[in-house]
């Protein structure tokens, strides 16, 4: 009955928020730090309680990566009120789902409940960052479980490492050089203190954003909060790493072997503005027109009419601080790699020096509305954007002005952003390789 049930939820969430172009909602601050986002859409019985914290792979320190993601798993060992193990009891046994993820900037996690188990998801939330109960136990628990992850889609996966191979070379100084998941030696090397340090520092109500979304009462869900979330006190400052990288002025060459794959893949990255320069922007619909279905410019010489690729993409990988372009392909029927790096650099070269057609562009602007529509299509959706929005840009508005960004890039930005950042002497050129080629 609980699955039939949850099922009817999940299908109503899809259909909410199409309609919407314009998200209304309220924003304040408690007086710990936290910030509160209400978002009101009583179209079906669903409600999200989610907390989104400043932190992620970013604020960790050299020998001791992938804390963000390891606390992602540890915060939901249980608390002072919630049993070791009960955490998803409790949310099934409430006809509810939740998760949590994170990335080098931020860690988010989120409950959907039906709209009358709102407050536990509340109290849930509240409770993750008042009273988690951080001990050895749920350390050694949470290390095996993290390395496990790590050895599936990480270490045994073919190409698992790209982002690893990249990252250690596009990064000299700034912590975006090592992975989210990190290396799992500066865990087993990291002491409890050391992770109980972490929790104190940045899981603390003024570094989070906590966003209630949907089939909600907002003047019972404001007392709910403060009830829940007031006494939790205020802690230190988090100040975000500001590091800045030497910019690239000769290309890097570089090699990464990876003993899961038979062909080789040749690599072109370039690092880029941060995901809150209007010029992210744009490298997004750079990336679109060069590879985002069979019809894209890369796809459609490569793969389809030269045959000299099985796979290609290219990819704006927008973060806060820095972004990395990165374009791939895998050779077919042995194509040296430096072919594929060549008909690669035609295709940016032509965008750089050729306006793109004004049929090109028509349809990438659609691309572009429907995958805004599509990502505030749901109330976990909007919660999620709010979030962000609130976190990265300090603006949540711009849930409602982002698409407008879009729509107001022209073709010769287009041109201009991939002239001045997709040039060879500011780029990684990345053979990444099978490991008996070593």
């Amino acid at each position: 009955m609980k699955k039939t049930f949850l099922t009817v939820l999940f299908a109503l969430m899809f259909l909410v928020g199409a309609k919407a172009q314009q998200v209304e909602f309220e924003e304040y601050k408690l007086d710990n730090g936290l910030h509160v986002i209400l978002y009101e859409d009583n179209t079906a019985p669903v409600a999200v309680t989610s907390v989104m914290y400043h932190v992620g792979a970013k604020n960790e320190t050299p020998g001791r990566s992938g804390f963000a993601h390891f606390f992602e798993h540890l915060l939901f060992e249980g608390t002072e009120n919630i049993g070791r193990g009960k955490w998803f009891e409790i949310v099934t046994s409430n006809g509810g789902s939740n998760n949590a993820n994170t990335t080098d900037d931020r860690t988010y996690y989120y409950e959907i409940f039906p709209s009358n188990s709102v407050e536990t998801g509340l109290w849930m939330e509240s409770e993750r960052m008042l009273h988690p109960i951080i001990n050895q136990i749920g350390v050694d628990t949470q290390n095996e479980v993290v390395k496990e992850e790590k050895r599936l889609r990480v270490d045994n996966q073919p190409y698992g490492n790209i982002l690893k191979a990249v990252k250690e070379n596009m990064f000299k100084k700034h912590p975006y050089r090592w992975t989210t998941i990190g290396e799992m030696e500066d865990l087993d090397a990291a002491t409890l203190e050391e992770f109980q340090a972490f929790n104190k520092k940045f899981y603390v109500p003024n570094n989070a954003v906590l966003v209630v979304a949907g089939d909600i009462d907002k003047p019972k869900i404001k007392k709910m909060i403060k009830d829940y979330f007031g006494p939790i006190p205020r802690g230190a400052e988090v100040v975000q790493p500001n590091i800045k990288e030497d910019p690239i002025t000769e290309q890097i060459k570089a090699k990464f072997y990876d003993p899961n794959i038979q062909l080789p893949m040749i690599i072109q990255a370039y690092r880029t503005p941060s995901m809150k320069e209007r010029d992210a922007y744009i490298l997004d619909m750079v990336s679109t027109i060069l590879s985002d279905g069979k019809s894209s410019r890369l796809y459609k010489k490569l793969v389809d009419e030269k045959k000299l690729a099985l796979e290609v993409a290219a990819i704006n990988f927008s973060q806060e601080d820095y972004g990395t372009y990165i374009t791939l392909a895998i050779p077919l029927n042995n194509t040296p790699l430096e072919t594929l790096d060549a008909e690669i650099t035609e295709e940016i070269v032509r965008l750089q020096n050729e306006l793109i057609s004004e049929r090109e562009f028509e349809k990438l602007q659609n691309i572009y509305k429907n995958r805004f529509v599509t990502a505030n299509a749901t109330v976990a959706g909007i919660a999620n954007s709010l979030a962000n929005y609130y976190t990265f840009y300090g603006e949540t508005n711009l849930i409602n002005k982002e698409l407008d960004i879009y729509k107001n890039i022209t073709r010769e930005d287009i041109r201009e952003a991939a002239r001045k950042y997709l040039n060879k002497n500011q780029s990684l050129y990345l053979e990444y390789l099978p490991k008996s080629e070593q």
